[in-house]
């Protein structure tokens, strides 16, 4: 009877979801048209979902998941975001209160916080990845155009020309902060702000001296190319190597809640009692404690420094 709930629970906020994505993907269709047809301001303050955006992008909470979504390169309102980690909330509560007990419920809340963190976090290490991965190209690029005698903005801006993305924004970014007046230094020090890596230290350093002090740029880029190419390929291999130690840890998390649900279906209501007494309270406390301390020594011992 419980998995049955669950299951329904899980479908019904499957069907929800992707009805909320296929309406706004056909409503931001046709306002484009209508845009197109009849003027920009057609919509002007229209949209219930854009003030809902605005009015929430308004608060601190809005600033501060907007700049971690800017950070992660997403193009999406912050408002749906929250909106998608409040449903994930809702409905974790939910099963968790119904499949265990009531207390796992707040269990199910915070996944909804972890849940968003969870993935502005992977889609940050993504685009870093992306980025990492794309830096022998955009050293070549740069070396090609400081050797037909561009300057390094101006190399800078040809790479945000060619370059595919996440490569592109960056140093069109970068191009458009030092056209506006802003030291090249200060620029290339928020490309390492935001994207957090020695191998962006190590390029963003290297033309920071050259312009500065002068040098053979070229020679220091092409050097740089053919380094970050064979460090790409060690982390490529390393990443494959750690791959099955990374799952494990995954894996045993998720064995351990499917322990408690199958002793809660075997037994039905022992999970519950076993949250209203001290004893039971203090099992589940320190086997939670156990997990969460091996899965964040996993992650700490096949993490790949970038």
């Amino acid at each position: 009877m419980y998995l049955l709930i669950l299951l329904l629970l899980v479908l019904a906020a499957g069907a929800f979801l992707a009805g909320v994505t296929q309406f706004l993907s056909v409503s931001a269709g046709r306002r484009q048209v209508v845009q197109a047809v009849m003027g920009d301001d057609y919509y002007a303050g229209g949209a219930r979902l854009d003030r809902a955006d605005r009015v929430f992008r308004a608060t601190s909470l809005g600033r501060r998941l907007e700049r971690e979504m800017v950070l992660a390169g997403l193009d999406r309102r912050p408002v749906v975001v929250f909106g998608a980690g409040v449903g994930v909330a809702v409905v974790a509560a939910i099963a968790l209160w119904v499949l265990l007990a009531p207390l796992f419920g707040v269990v199910g809340v915070a996944s909804g916080l972890v849940a968003v963190r969870a993935y502005l976090s992977r889609e940050r290490a993504r685009r870093l990845e992306a980025f990492v991965t794309q830096m022998p190209e955009l050293a070549r690029v740069l070396a090609n155009a400081t050797n037909a005698g561009l300057s390094i903005s101006t190399a800078v801006a040809v790479a945000g020309a060619e370059l595919a993305e996440p490569a592109r924004t960056e140093m069109r970014r970068i191009s458009e902060r030092v056209a506006f007046g802003v030291p090249l230094e200060t620029a290339l020090g928020e490309l390492q702000e935001r994207l957090v890596s020695r191998e962006v230290g190590v390029l963003a350093a290297t033309l920071v001296v050259s312009a500065r002090s002068g040098g053979s740029l070229v020679e220091a880029l092409r050097e740089i190319a053919d380094t970050l190419e064979t460090r790409k390929e060690t982390r490529r291999e390393v990443r494959t190597t750690l791959a099955q130690s990374v799952a494990t840890g995954y894996i045993i998390i998720v064995l351990g809640f499917l322990v408690l649900v199958g002793m809660n279906l075997a037994y039905p209501g022992s999970v519950r009692e076993m949250t209203t007494v001290l004893v039971g309270q203090a099992a589940l406390a320190v086997s939670g404690l156990l997990f969460a301390v091996g899965l964040t020594m996993i992650r700490k011992l096949t993490r790949v420094e970038s």
